[in-house]
């Protein structure tokens, strides 16, 4: 990183943890002829982030009805940060403000339970995030692309329950082609009693991808920009209307990279506005669900340092940015900058966040410990990355159940009804016995909905092909691990198994060319076959880019595919394998199958 003012960057990082008096009298040394300059007094601003926080209030585990666990023993929700964001706000000796980066009222089933089941815009009831995040009092939000989810009127109602400004300047009405929502926020903060006040422009950038992601949602009510643009626009507007510093809470990593191709605005260019730019102080961004506690970004034109920070998810952790700043000549000026991560395992949740969700949480506990059915074994989806599961195949299973029955009559009728699903958990269990609704909840983690289109075979191999890369190569001889078979750069969630029809996956072999067998009933799928295809609305819309998926739908009916998996075990009563385990694709190596 290039020094700051003279400052390394150790000395950087020491400084953005010590706490620092604010005002600091800096006097310079005496100069000939024994006269002093005028003292210059440097303030510190600190400016705290969250992001990615998904519905979590409560350092609590849904599927698990537990406390929230892992191996890292890190802690979630909420009230953990407020209960770090209030020590901060304590200790500071200068003024904090909070933001966030979005994706924030989806993730969780207390969100789910709030949009779904007893939604805010039937009942009047204020959703939990508003609840909670009011007692934090943030100063803005940004949307991410999981606040489309469950539609726009219960996104504004939502943002009409918070007490802070909902910010998105790259999400355009299509109606007016103005921002559908607002774009930025000039705060006037003060810096003590003698002091000038500093003006902080806080912009928000949302997700482009929701234009793919939540199509159903979005289409013809909102359009959206590209990031980097949105944010050439509005930061000269927002210097020239008093903004001393300029913040940006964008919903986009710092990769470069997107998921969805080039069809669209880029997905993660936090790293790229910095670059591009002029004029921005510093970026809290998310939606990667990284830790980056601290990256310094030059801009192309000024040379000038701009700092980033990306808080994790879940409320795992905090970003604590601070900023030395001077009056120079009628204008404020940075003169230091410095972030640090804060892990909030190390509070105890605050009591007054806990207290006003008590009731909306332990209403969702009641809700997804409700019995569906019993199992007749234990189905664990620990291996339904590489091996055939039934856990799996139950999902495919109820999703080709529902639209073979929806087609019945219709001119597809006669086609076979293949399915696809994804591993979303690895920890997904239904256990013997009694299967609750956080089982099946755990299982399909997300709140997508069930349509259905026609491909030919050619594109059912394309699919596959695609689908195959998550897998790394691996030699005829080579050993393999469980644990690194699949490529880091593919997320679980963006491999996909197909029921209806029967194939081979050789990953000895280079991507593209993995599909070796592809049959059904032992004969070899024609190119030119037909088939209806279940898919879930996120692939169906684009979502990982898979081929040939993107099309007009022969079945939508906005059925979440979470609750059909509960309404069919409900109604059979039992969970049996037999009913829908069928093995019909393995991984193989030079035309071996592998064993686990």
């Amino acid at each position: 990183m290039t020094p700051l003012s003279g400052i390394s960057r150790r000395g950087v990082l020491a400084a953005s943890a010590a706490s620092v008096a604010a005002p600091l009298m800096v006097s310079e040394a005496a100069q000939a002829g024994g006269h002093k300059p005028p003292a210059s007094t440097t303030y510190r601003l600190t400016v705290l982030g969250t992001s990615d926080t998904h519905g979590n209030v409560y350092n609590w585990d849904y599927y698990k009805d537990a406390e929230y666990d892992d191996s890292a023993k890190n802690d979630i929700g909420v009230a953990k940060l407020a209960a770090l964001v209030n020590k901060l706000r304590a200790e500071a000796t200068g003024p904090v403000l909070v933001l966030d980066a979005g994706d924030t009222i989806q993730g969780t089933p207390l969100a789910t339970y709030y949009a779904k089941q007893e939604p805010i815009t039937s009942t009047g009831e204020k959703h939990p995030m508003a609840r909670a995040m009011n007692v934090l009092h943030y100063d803005a939000v940004t949307l991410g692309n999981h606040e489309f989810n469950y539609g726009l009127p219960l996104l504004n109602l939502w943002i009409r329950q918070l007490g802070f400004p909902a910010l998105a300047a790259n999400a355009i009405s299509v109606k007016t082609g103005k921002p559908a929502f607002t774009p930025y926020i000039i705060k006037k903060v003060s810096l003590g009693k003698h002091a000038p006040t500093l003006r902080v422009g806080i912009l928000g950038l949302t997700n482009p991808g929701s234009a793919i992601w939540d199509k159903a949602n979005v289409e013809g009510k909102i359009e959206f920009t590209d990031m980097i643009a949105s944010a050439a626009k509005w930061v000269p507007i927002m210097r020239a209307r008093g903004a001393d510093i300029v913040l940006i809470s964008a919903h986009g990593g710092d990769s470069g990279t997107s998921s969805y191709g080039t069809e669209l605005p880029n997905e993660n260019p936090t790293a790229m506005i910095a670059e591009q730019v002029p004029g921005i102080d510093a970026i809290l961004f998310g939606h990667a669900h990284r830790e980056v506690p601290q990256r310094f970004v030059a801009n192309l034109k000024t040379g000038k340092q701009v700092l980033l920070s990306e808080p994790s998810k879940w409320g795992q952790r905090l970003t604590k940015m601070d900023f030395d700043i001077v009056r120079d000549k009628g204008d404020w000026k940075i003169t230091t900058s410095a972030a640090v991560m804060l892990n909030t395992n190390t509070v105890e949740a605050d009591p007054k966040v806990l207290a006003v969700v008590k009731k909306q949480h332990e209403k969702t506990v009641a809700y997804v410990n409700q019995p569906v059915a019993n199992s007749t074994e234990t189905l664990s989806a620990a291996t339904s990355r590489y091996e055939d599961t039934p856990i799996l195949d139950y999902i495919n299973k109820v999703q080709t159940d529902t639209v073979t029955a929806a087609l019945a009559g219709t001119a597809y009728a006669s086609l076979p009804v293949l399915s696809i699903a994804a591993p979303f958990s690895r920890t997904a269990v239904f256990p013997q016995g009694e299967v609750k609704i956080k089982d099946v909840a755990g299982l399909y983690i997300y709140d997508n909905t069930l349509e259905a289109v026609v491909l030919t075979g050619a594109e059912v191999k394309a699919y596959l092909e695609y689908s195959a890369k998550y897998f790394v190569t691996l030699a005829a001889d080579a050993p393999v691990n469980t644990e690194t078979i699949s490529d880091p750069a593919v997320p679980d969630y963006n491999y996909d198994v197909l029921s209806g029809v029967d194939y081979d996956i050789d990953i000895s072999k280079p991507v593209g060319s993995r599909i070796t067998r592809l049959q059904i009933a032992g004969v070899d799928v024609a190119a030119d076959a037909q088939f209806v295809v279940a898919v879930n609305n996120y692939r169906r819309s684009g979502g990982g880019s898979f081929p040939g998926i993107v099309k007009t739908q022969v079945y939508n009916a906005q059925q979440e595919i979470r609750q059909l998996l509960i309404d069919w075990a409900q109604a059979k009563g039992a969970i049996d394998p037999a009913d829908f385990y069928v093995k019909n694709w393995q991984l193989v190596r030079a035309g071996v199958p592998i064993t686990f």
